[in-house]
């Protein structure tokens, strides 16, 4: 939670430093700065933990979140400001990833998809919070130590959280990785099942860790994985602009300010609790479509309504229909790209598709601000950008109950057409289907 109410706060009271009339293109340029840093964060550390592992590359944009966030509500000098948010921000990018991909591979079975989208409840409680927060503190220095000092209680992660035994695994370091999971099926009565050791024999650890990393280049070097990349990556874009534009869009229509932040962070709720039903009962690809579907059709019927204050609320609802499509493909993607990726890149995968993201968002203002030329221009971008994302889904095959690639050739081989192969007759007397599953790995 306070990653995300850091990342927004401390912007509206920069007056201080007379950042009105012509220089008040300078707090917009600190927003920018600030979405630059979630940019550059994502990546940064998603490489980071590719290669180091998950948990210290996590612990280390903790300790640069705290120490940035309370730098920034001490800083004398708007030239001072702007780097300290920067880095705050790249703290906050780095921790979502990283902690992400590691509650992901933690975690495993049906649990995988409960406890990935249940991740992003705490951001919706850090967005409705905001409200609270501003209301009752309106200094922003007061503001941005309230909402940076939480993030104390994440260094008792160090020894809560364990290191992801897949990423273990991948790089051959089969002791340490059977030691986490030992100690986990201890802590819940269960004994390791013949599925360790056959994860144990993929992870390939005689051929040495080095030969087992991979990098954001490995993504685009072969066909398949270089389609299913691209889909992901623009639908992580779509949903960073409908997300935040359709946020900042509903604070247009009307109303007081703290009731639609604190609104706009409740309609997400909803969303994400019916994003787990979703993604069990439909999978992921189907319940990513449907949610993209869901906000273009929200945002274009907006556009068939007429500018009066008559029809208001009718906007309110349809622009609250959109976020809760948003806010179920948010999740989803999240989870579908992590299933996606190979273990081997899947920080740095998870990563750059959520730069893809922050691209998005950094848009959503311009987007919405095209109202001034044509009222009708925003929610027409805001719906036909999701439609578009929707059609890329045919191309991503399911992941439900799949197990997870660990290799560059996993990731390739996953998903591909069923090859046809000769019939023959068993020994039982039956016959097999002709078909060979290439994405069984």
């Amino acid at each position: 939670m306070a990653a995300y109410v850091v990342g927004i706060g401390a912007q509206s009271s920069l007056g201080e430093w007379d950042l009105v009339c012509g220089r008040f293109q300078l707090s917009n340029i600190a927003q920018s700065v600030f979405m630059l840093g979630v940019l550059i964060g994502n990546v940064l550390f998603g490489m980071f933990s590719d290669k180091y592992g998950r948990k210290l590359p996590m612990m280390f944009a903790i300790v640069l979140l705290l120490v940035a966030g309370v730098g920034t509500s001490l800083a004398p000098w708007y030239e001072l400001f702007l780097p300290l948010r920067f880095a705050t921000a790249l703290a906050i990018g780095g921790l979502m990833i990283s902690s992400f991909v590691l509650t992901m591979e933690v975690v495993g079975g049906k649990w995988r998809t409960v406890v990935s989208t249940l991740h992003h409840i705490p951001f919706n409680l850090g967005h409705m919070s905001m409200a609270l927060i501003s209301y009752f503190i309106r200094n922003w220095r007061q503001f941005q130590l309230a909402i940076t000092l939480p993030s104390l209680f994440f260094f008792t992660y160090w020894w809560i959280i364990p290191e992801s035994p897949r990423w273990l695994l991948a790089m051959g370091k089969e002791k340490q990785a059977r030691k986490i999971l030992t100690a986990g099926a201890s802590r819940n009565n269960r004994k390791l099942d013949g599925e360790f050791e056959k994860s144990l024999m993929n992870s390939q650890p005689g051929k040495g860790a080095e030969e087992n990393k991979g990098n954001l280049f490995d993504l685009f070097r072969t066909p398949n994985l270089r389609k299913k990349t691209l889909a992901v990556f623009f639908n992580w874009m779509v949903c960073g602009l409908c997300f935040y534009g359709l946020a900042q869009y509903m604070g247009e229509i009307g109303g007081n300010i703290f009731v639609n932040v604190a609104s706009s962070g409740l309609i997400e709720l909803p969303g994400a609790f019916l994003c787990i039903y979703l993604l069990e009962k439909f999978g992921r690809r189907n319940t990513l479509l449907s949610a993209n579907l869901v906000t273009a059709m929200a945002c274009i019927l907006i556009t068939f309504l007429p500018q009066n204050s008559e029809v208001e609320h009718f906007k309110f609802i349809l622009a609250s229909l959109g976020i809760v499509g948003s806010s179920i493909a948010f999740p989803t993607i999240y989870l579908f790209s992590g299933e996606l990726f190979p273990t081997v890149v899947r920080n740095v995968g998870v990563g750059s598709a959520s730069m893809c993201a922050r691209i998005g968002s950094i848009i959503a203002p311009f987007v919405s601000s095209l109202g001034v030329f044509n009222v009708y221009l925003p929610p027409m971008i805001f719906g036909t950008v999701p439609l578009i994302g929707a059609l890329l889904c045919l191309l991503l095959p399911e992941t439900r109950g799949a197990q997870l690639p660990v290799t560059i050739e996993d990731g390739e081989r996953f998903g591909l057409k069923l090859k046809k192969s000769p019939t023959k007759t068993l020994e039982n007397g039956t016959h097999n289907s002709g078909f060979v599953a290439d994405e069984q790995l």
